[in-house]
């Protein structure tokens, strides 16, 4: 069968990216190294990955994920957890630059929940990923990752640019945790099981602090916040209950919410994403 990018990949990268051009004989190549059966490409799937589900040779049902960059980061967090909270990767030899992984219910996210539950439900997801991450473990940390990110903004004259900057700049100064984080943790990135009933999937693991693995969380269904006329309260209820229900100091919860969320908003304006932009820059502003 041919593996087409769906269009949110295709989308997220540009149509002249060279990985692009290249997939189809990149997923030919791997499933056929690993005698794997093609059920279907899943779509819209993700924005830095092809997702195909497959079938092992023996009929076991497991998703391959094809990602853009090297999986290395993603694969030693999942085999930190083993199946912990998280999805498990399969012990497949010479997977190279493939995961190969149980398959879940990809249609089913906690998204699919009520907001309340759906909030519960990932508070104890979330609580099980933050494990020491190991001797001699080679990712990044929330320091390093956000002064990447923080380069990006400096320069531009904003005020709420400005307040998310110094934010950061406070909150690394101050660290005292140092765990395993999940790094991109939200409702859409925890989907249903059968070995358990929700399971983390695509992580972008790094080791720093809870509360800032807890900020992408607190800005989840963000476009229902804004739609509400009492959003600005709305988003900083939702900020001190999760800080509570995980103890985690809500100053530092809000700090790397701000940050978080102006970072991701100024990125998606420049990308052209400006309703998404929007959204997160308006959800900053309450906080």
């Amino acid at each position: 069968m041919g593996f087409e990018a769906p269009r949110r990949l295709v989308r997220a990268l540009g149509e002249d990216d060279d990985w692009l051009g290249r997939l189809p004989g990149i997923a030919e190549e791997t499933v056929a190294r690993l005698g794997l059966g093609v059920e279907r490409v899943l779509a819209p799937g993700g924005r830095s990955s092809l997702i195909v589900l497959v079938r092992l040779a023996d009929g076991t049902p497991a998703t391959l994920k094809l990602p853009r960059r090297g999986p290395e980061p993603e694969r030693a967090a999942l085999e930190r957890w083993d199946g912990w909270g998280s999805v498990r990767v399969l012990p497949v030899p010479e997977a190279g630059d493939a995961l190969l992984l149980e398959r879940l219910h990809p249609e089913v996210s906690l998204r699919s929940l009520p907001e309340a539950k759906a909030l519960l439900e990932a508070a104890g997801v979330v609580r099980r990923l933050w494990v020491e991450p190991g001797d001699g473990h080679g990712f990044e940390s929330v320091a390093e990752r956000t002064e990447r990110q923080a380069r990006a903004l400096r320069g531009l004259d904003d005020p709420l640019v400005t307040a998310a900057l110094d934010a950061r700049d406070e909150l690394v100064s101050d660290a005292s945790e140092d765990f395993l984080l999940h790094g991109s943790f939200r409702q859409g990135k925890v989907l249903a099981g059968d070995r358990a009933p929700w399971l983390a999937v695509g992580p972008e693991p790094l080791t720093g602090e809870r509360a800032y693995d807890l900020a992408r969380l607190v800005r989840d269904r963000a476009e229902d916040l804004v739609a509400a006329s009492a959003g600005a309260s709305a988003a900083r209820r939702r900020v001190g209950r999760l800080a509570d229900s995980l103890d985690v100091e809500p100053r530092r919860l809000r700090g790397w919410a701000l940050f978080r969320a102006v970072e991701s908003g100024m990125r998606a304006m420049a990308a052209g994403r400006v309703r998404e932009a929007e959204s997160s820059l308006e959800f900053a502003s309450w906080l």
